[in-house]
């Protein structure tokens, strides 16, 4: 018997030491210790909680603390994550986000039952219940001068090609009416104070504009498109001519821009936080400092990964607005 479990084991560490397994199936979590003995899985314990709560679909054991029989390696084995992800993940729209580790539980917990669940990415050209061109229902909004939260009927149309949303009911005229190709949505639980919170950015007038706002059910699961890639504070120093609420368009280093660690020799300022970063711009620099070195390291890793990419035709648009507003 002992001997049965030490080759179970042993045939279980194999498995686990695969390359392909060396991350959480779901969230991209490194070194995952849980697996999935019906899916076939290797998951993080995080994760792990959320295949709990589907029960029908997954039943997931702990790789360290837990007993693997033969005939649960030997599937473990025959499956794995890249076996798995090649059925369950095999036709994810373009537009689809897929979540991480450092996101929020109710954007996993879509994300899982999407894929094992509903079996959302199966099969190619597959209609998928948030795909049907239209949603409209309530969100509970939260009001930009006195914080509170009320509801709003919001209504997003792809094609009409926009997000709009009323103040009543029964209002026939939308307070705004924004085009889908201006907006990014990100899940916001902790600046929001509900597990359910979005935030909605877009661009009026060239302008950063957000719309906070939850579901009570956490049912939403529209089309986000990206997550910041840093937020944050820093300090600002240098000439006080910046653009209204602190905006500074950031370009691709073929177009002249980059981002340097420390400040120009010889800045004056009185800024009280001392690791200081430059964005170079073709038409001026900008100065911030950072609280810390782990900021500073942080935000100049954020600003490069933007700056590596090639810039889209609306960037050059937005691009050419911030010149011509200096």
């Amino acid at each position: 018997m002992a001997g049965g479990n030490e080759r179970s084991m042993k045939a279980l560490k194999e498995v686990w030491r695969r390359a392909e397994n060396s991350l959480c199936a779901d969230c991209g979590k490194p070194d995952p210790d849980w697996a999935s003995s019906t899916l076939g899985v290797f998951i993080c314990l995080s994760c792990s909680g959320i295949h709990r709560n589907i029960p029908s679909i997954s039943k997931v054991k702990s790789l360290k603390m837990d007993h693997w029989d033969d005939a649960q390696v030997q599937f473990l084995a025959k499956h794995g994550n890249a076996v798995t992800k090649a059925t369950y993940e095999a036709h994810i729209p373009i537009y689809y986000y897929q979540p991480t580790y450092n996101d929020c539980q109710v954007l996993r917990e879509q994300w899982i039952r999407a894929k094992y669940e509903r079996k959302e990415f199966t099969k190619p050209g597959k209609q998928l219940p948030y795909s049907d061109g239209v949603k409209e229902g309530i969100l509970w909004k939260r009001g930009r001068d006195n914080g509170q939260f009320l509801p709003r009927k919001f209504f997003l149309s792809e094609r009409e090609g926009c997000l709009k949303y009323f103040t009543k009911q029964d209002a026939k005229e939308p307070k705004i009416n924004v085009k889908i190709d201006v907006i990014n949505a990100t899940f916001q639980p902790v600046k929001i104070g509900n597990p359910n919170g979005l935030q909605i950015t877009y661009l009026k007038d060239n302008k950063t504009r957000n719309i906070f706002v939850y579901h009570e059910s956490g049912k939403i699961k529209n089309r986000l498109t990206r997550n910041f890639l840093k937020e944050g504070y820093m300090e600002k120093t240098g000439p006080k001519d910046a653009f209204a609420k602190g905006e500074v368009f950031v370009g691709s280093r073929e177009n002249g821009y980059s981002v340097q660690k420390g400040l120009p020799s010889g800045t004056q300022g009185n800024f009280s936080w001392h690791y200081g970063l430059t964005i170079v711009t073709p038409d001026r620099e900008y100065l911030f400092t950072c609280e810390t070195e782990t900021d500073q390291l942080d935000w100049i890793a954020a600003f490069t990964s933007v700056i590596n990419q090639a810039m889209t035709p609306q960037e050059y648009a937005i691009e050419a607005y911030f010149k011509f507003k200096s």
